[in-house]
């Protein structure tokens, strides 16, 4: 199965190929020299606002409350 992976050869140059999952070394775009595969971080996002993570839907409508009680407090 094809995917993007991130490779940084041993100059520091990174750069991303669209290859087979079991390639683990390419050779660099910009020095041939061989470059290995990065473990990329995986990328994630919370919704606080639907209320599928409480902790977070939670803390967000504290914030929010501080945030309009400054406002309040300025307002006056």
């Amino acid at each position: 199965m094809l995917r993007i992976f991130d490779f940084q050869c041993p100059n520091g140059h990174i750069f991303e190929a669209f290859i087979d999952s079991e390639l683990k070394q390419l050779p660099c775009t910009q020095c041939t020299d061989i470059a290995d595969r990065l473990i990329s971080p995986v990328r994630s996002v919370l919704d606080p606002i639907s209320g599928t993570f409480p902790g977070a839907t939670m803390k967000w409508a504290r914030d929010r409350a501080v945030k309009l009680e400054r406002e309040r407090k300025a307002s006056e």
